[in-house]
């Protein structure tokens, strides 16, 4: 059968299911409640002969791509396309033609319908759980697009394009990869036989133009007062910990938190996958390697940190601990790198510290409780904590400073928490990120060295008063009329 017998049999079952859709709407909902991303009859033949001509494009095209630009290869394409559809009588209205022109330079020169999202810039995270199962996370909110690969071939191809770009690979052998586009964007990818129901494709987008404090003051992230503060302490060079949840945007603070370190210092950075966007001009970035395929070859990210010690660093950023480079970095705070920066996950400040303790226990080392305890205290000033709200904003919760070891016990004090606000909508907590009104240790090493800090940055505001216009929303309670009590005493 040829190409354009099909698309006629196409039309026709198209015309079929819209009679049926005008004399049987529920067939409408039916279809819409379809989650397993199935398709009609007419949208997979559509598909297919989609795919056979996608074939034969590619095969006429793929010896000439060698030293073609986009413009050129744009033109190629067409005229293969033109070449393709008159020698297999195809019939194609002007607007498919260009919509299947687009597709096909997305799938040569792009990543295919991943194409389209990584150009919004309205998207944080694109989450494909299979081929035709792609999701995004807008505003702090996660919802399902219509977009999907034309099959799982496309699909582990646009896989191994974007890992194979930055030395890494995934298959049987190693089914999870981490990697990043040229963008910096994150990827994670985790294929059969871990991924049962098919490969998982995760990417957490960043912004071409990094986030400044002035975004995130907009967005609700910061105050004034902490972007005051904070910058004060990264040029008094003291040691700070971002904490939170995934997704909550410890990359992004410590993204804003490195743009307040001096032009003229040595910055080394240390991560996984490269994301980091620091903005001074003497910066070295650093990436960990994993193992190939023989097993060798692998540079963890500890290696790395015992290495950065050797290049004369002003500063050490390590995008993450994990596990014990954590002992690594907390020698490295103690032993003169003053003003480093890492994040880690957790639930709250104590709670970052207590992973703190299980990541240098992963190092391998049998050291006391005691001592891991004090070389906490003695590195780390000032601990973030960052949260994602339900509706989707991202804050600062908490601005925690160490201020030392009593026993065994490491003290906390709060200078900033995050203040709900009564009176909100059920479900949909707001607030504002308030000073405690106490006086931080580290105010000493900022006079030391002539750094001035209001003391309104450190001022608690009044307390909240209950609002009597404000409209909360209550649970409805109806007290039972005494015989319905006498009901069901009888019926029990």
């Amino acid at each position: 059968m040829k190409l354009s017998e099909k698309l006629a049999a196409l039309e026709e079952d198209e015309k079929v299911a819209d009679s049926a859709t005008t004399t049987n709407p529920s067939s409408v909902t039916k279809r819409k409640s379809n989650g397993n991303g199935a398709r009609a009859r007419g949208g997979d033949a559509w598909e297919a002969t989609k795919r056979k001509v996608r074939e034969l494009v590619l095969d006429e095209v793929a010896p000439k791509m060698t030293g073609l630009s986009g413009t050129k290869l744009n033109e190629e394409v067409k005229n293969a396309l033109d070449r393709i559809l008159q020698r297999e009588d195809v019939s194609v209205s002007p607007l498919e033609r260009r919509k299947f022109v687009q597709e096909m330079i997305a799938d040569t020169l792009g990543y295919g319908p991943l194409d389209t999202l990584l150009q919004d810039a309205t998207i944080t995270e694109i989450m494909c759980n299979n081929y035709d199962d792609i999701w995004i996370e807008r505003g702090g909110l996660i919802e399902r697009t219509e977009m999907s690969f034309t099959d799982d071939a496309q699909y582990r191809q646009v896989i191994d394009k974007i890992v194979s770009a930055v030395g890494r690979r995934v298959d049987e052998a190693s089914p999870m990869v981490d990697a990043r586009l040229p963008d910096g964007s994150r990827v994670n990818a985790i294929i059969p036989p871990l991924a049962i129901h098919g490969s998982v494709l995760t990417i957490r987008k960043f912004s071409a133009d990094p986030y400044t404090a002035k975004d995130l003051i907009n967005f609700g992230t910061y105050t004034l007062d902490l972007v005051t503060v904070m910058e004060a302490c990264v040029r008094a060079r003291l040691n700070i910990l971002v904490s939170g949840g995934t997704g909550t945007g410890k990359t992004t603070n410590l993204n804003v938190l490195s743009s307040f370190i001096p032009d003229g210092e040595r910055v080394i950075t240390i991560e996984d996958s490269a994301e980091l966007q620091l903005q001074q001009p003497h910066v070295i970035n650093l990436e960990a390697r994993p193992a190939n395929a023989e097993g060798q070859g692998e540079v963890k990210i500890r290696d790395l940190v015992k290495n950065a010690l050797r290049m004369r660093p002003d500063r050490i950023i390590v995008g993450e601990c994990r596990s014990g480079e954590a002992l690594d970095m907390l020698q490295a705070m103690n032993t003169g790198h003053e003003g480093s920066m890492t994040t880690v996950h957790s639930n709250s400040p104590r709670d970052a510290l207590s992973r703190l303790e299980t990541m240098v226990l992963m190092a391998g080392f049998d050291l006391p409780v005691k001592a891991i305890r004090e070389q906490i205290a003695a590195a780390i000033d000032i601990i973030i904590h960052v949260d994602r709200l339900p509706e989707g904003r991202r804050v600062v919760t908490a601005v925690s400073e160490v201020q030392g070891l009593e026993g065994e016990t490491i003290l906390l004090q709060e200078i900033y928490k995050f203040r709900f606000v009564p009176g909100t909508e059920r479900g949909k907590p707001s607030g504002e990120l308030v000073a405690t009104g106490l006086r931080p240790k580290f105010m000493d090493k900022l006079a030391e060295r002539e750094i001035e800090v209001p003391a309104s940055a450190f001022r608690s505001p009044a307390p909240l008063r209950p609002n009597s216009n404000a409209s909360v929303v209550r649970r409805k309670v109806r007290v039972p009329e005494p015989g319905e009590i006498a009901e069901r005493e009888r019926l029990r």
